[in-house]
């Protein structure tokens, strides 16, 4: 399914926000098998790692060598975290397509999670701008999520407003996609709204992704608020792994096999194939035994008459 056209990318985030809150790292071989599988599935975008001290996330001490493994499967855009510069230089080396930036909008969590204040983060950007303006020859984009958007787990409510201010100063610093991100999954419909419609009318075109955890069950209802905002790429981990190490209480992402069936069934081509999405989940159940996954889609069969919507009339609206 990866030449159908697409309405929605899905962006999976699990070999990179799915193991960083696991104790125990997954084998480097395991970890490429499931990228190549997930690759399989059909999804395009997929966050391999991430550029940090392998002192502080061990789980990612192996990230180079996922992202040249990753950069050899055709057609897939290779993401991988960096909180820095330093983190920046690394990927950029090993041979990403895309860097994602986190930015903390909670002055408490960015401190925690970052070692800095949110504009020091902003300055951040605009330094890994430079580095990416200055290669020779390979592109490489650049996205920054804001974290803690919809509110924070350590600092309590987080001002819409100043949500905007920070996501304008992202784009203004060299980002060419800003996303919101609800680390704590503390998000609900209605704010999801209003604020990517915000965002939308502030970025333009760079107004970017929705990355939705599911602490409280709101994830795929928020996923569907995003979308009547016109939001087209979202964030998931397969079986709901993930969490971050920064914000208490918070649970994983929402589920990538949920999403893609919500999506599919909807009417909106995700490119994905749901069956072997399933069998890539297999991937982490003999990499990390007794790791407790989340889902609804793993644990029945597909509807009777179920239909992907790229079979489906398009000249009939969804």
């Amino acid at each position: 399914m990866t030449n159908v056209p697409v309405d929605v990318v899905v962006s999976e985030v699990g070999p990179r926000d799915g193991l960083q809150n696991i104790k125990r790292a997954m084998p480097t071989d395991q970890k490429i098998r499931w990228v190549a599988a997930l690759a399989e599935a059909g999804l395009r975008e997929i966050e391999v790692g991430s550029f940090v001290s392998p002192k502080l996330l061990p789980q990612m001490a192996d990230a180079e060598e996922v992202v040249r493994a990753a950069s050899r499967i055709p057609g897939v855009v290779v993401l991988a975290l960096a909180p820095n510069l330093k983190g920046a230089e690394r990927a950029v080396a090993a041979g990403v397509d895309t860097i994602t930036m986190p930015v903390s909008a909670s002055r408490e969590h960015s401190m925690a999670n970052l070692r800095m204040t949110p504009e020091e983060a902003v300055e951040q950007v605009r330094k890994v701008r430079r580095l990416c303006d200055e290669l020779p020859s390979k592109k490489i984009r650049l996205e920054v999520g804001i974290s803690t958007a919809f509110g924070c787990s350590l600092q309590g409510l987080v001002s819409e407003s100043w949500v905007m201010e920070l996501a304008v100063l992202v784009a203004k610093a060299g980002a060419e996609s800003v996303g919101l991100s609800d680390t704590a999954g503390y998000a609900n419909p209605t704010q999801v709204k209003r604020m990517f419609t915000q965002l939308k009318r502030e970025l333009g075109d760079k107004a970017g992704a929705a990355h939705f955890h599911n602490t409280y069950g709101q994830g795929l209802a928020n996923v569907v608020a995003a979308l009547d905002a016109g939001v087209k790429t979202f964030d998931a981990s397969q079986g709901g792994l993930g969490g971050c190490p920064y914000a208490p209480g918070a649970t994983g992402n929402i589920v990538t096999e949920d999403l893609v069936f919500l999506l599919e069934s909807m009417g909106l081509r995700t490119g994905i194939d749901l069956e072997r999405l399933l069998e890539a989940r297999k991937i982490i159940i003999e990499a990390l035994p007794g790791e407790q996954l989340y889902g609804h889609v793993s644990n029945t069969e597909l509807p009777k008459g179920f239909v992907y919507a790229s079979a489906t009339d398009r000249s009939v609206p969804v």
